[in-house]
């Protein structure tokens, strides 16, 4: 069998740091790719600058801005003809055998998708949850723990979009990227693999394929603010009514969990104002349940919505890429 190939697509927003080190990495893999292509959304010039530094790096650009990481990536696949289409973070800093590691887990010709590892730097992660990496639980959960290792190679449901790789021939037959996921973007990554996966073809988690994933700063707000928290209600909610169906016993498991999260935030709340101190910190304190929960029911209530006519912000540039 002939040698695979590969290309690598970055997708930036407002990071040149970051992605002149990510660059850096790629240049020291032992399998090289054979491209490179960097899709910057940021309003300024600062990271085209960066890509001019590293000659055959192609730079392009999404000029709709800031919450569109998904088309990002839907612009960097456009006229891909290698084998494999390598998805990577600007903050995430490939070790060199990553890719060659990726490309070896495809030989398997029922692989559509693979995962690597993330390695967030922190002590004694890659036993944190390591039987239960990228799932999909019968309540509609989807579990993480990519910085775990299992030791080996093991299928999965979905993969961490900072450091995953899909199959060219798998991307076409389930039409492409979609980008139904706003605001922080969480979930694009689990679209696109649940959707391979739902097309027949297995998705795999492939540990030494690994990443050093220092989480730069987000674009707007913060990890885990009640923004975070509502896009990913609702995100999620889109995510399983639109790859799953509307009837699917995921969705209708999930609805319940998300009834029983939202009283056991206010609960919370308003249990806690015993412990607290002062009538200013024990209003913050039912006032913070009240706005936990809110931020599910909102969150919930948008993603019902917008998956009745979900708005594919990446359809043109999968629609060009597929003809």
């Amino acid at each position: 069998m002939p040698d695979r190939t590969a290309v690598v697509v970055i997708a930036t927003y407002r990071r040149p740091d970051h992605v002149r080190t990510c660059l850096q990495h790629i240049r020291l893999q032992t399998v090289e790719p054979e491209r490179v292509v960097v899709v910057d959304a940021s309003p300024d010039d600062l990271t085209r600058r960066v890509v001019d530094g590293f000659p055959g790096v192609e730079y392009r650009r999404n000029d709709l801005g800031v919450g569109l990481l998904a088309t990002s990536r839907a612009i960097g696949v456009q006229g891909a003809t290698e084998d494999v289409i390598a998805f990577i973070d600007d903050d995430a800093y490939a070790e060199p055998q990553w890719l060659a590691e990726i490309l070896a887990a495809y030989d398997d010709p029922a692989v559509g998708a693979v995962g690597g590892r993330a390695d967030n730097d922190r002590p004694g992660e890659e036993r944190e949850g390591w039987d239960r990496i990228g799932r999909l639980l019968p309540d509609g959960t989807l579990t993480g723990n990519f910085g775990a290792d299992p030791g080996r190679v093991i299928e999965t449901d979905h993969m961490l979009g900072a450091n995953m790789t899909v199959r060219t021939e798998a991307l076409r037959s389930i039409g492409g990227i979609h980008d139904y996921y706003p605001g922080t973007c969480l979930r694009e990554d689990s679209d696109l693999a649940l959707r391979v996966k739902a097309a027949g073809w297995k998705v795999v988690f492939a540990p030494r394929a690994a990443v050093l994933h220092v989480a730069g700063e987000y674009a707007k707000g913060k990890r885990f603010d009640l923004r975070y928290r509502f896009y990913g209600a609702r995100n999620h909610i889109l995510l399983l009514t639109t790859v799953l169906g509307r009837g699917d016993a995921h969705l209708v498991r999930h609805y319940g969990r998300v009834a029983a999260g939202m009283a056991a935030e206010i609960g919370a709340g308003v249990g806690a104002v015993a412990h607290k101190h002062g009538l200013v910190a024990k209003a913050r304190s039912v006032v913070g349940g009240f706005a936990r929960a809110g931020a599910d029911l909102f969150g919930t209530a948008a993603g019902i919505a917008a998956s009745i006519r979900p708005n594919d912000r990446a359809a043109d540039a999968s629609r060009e890429w597929r003809r």
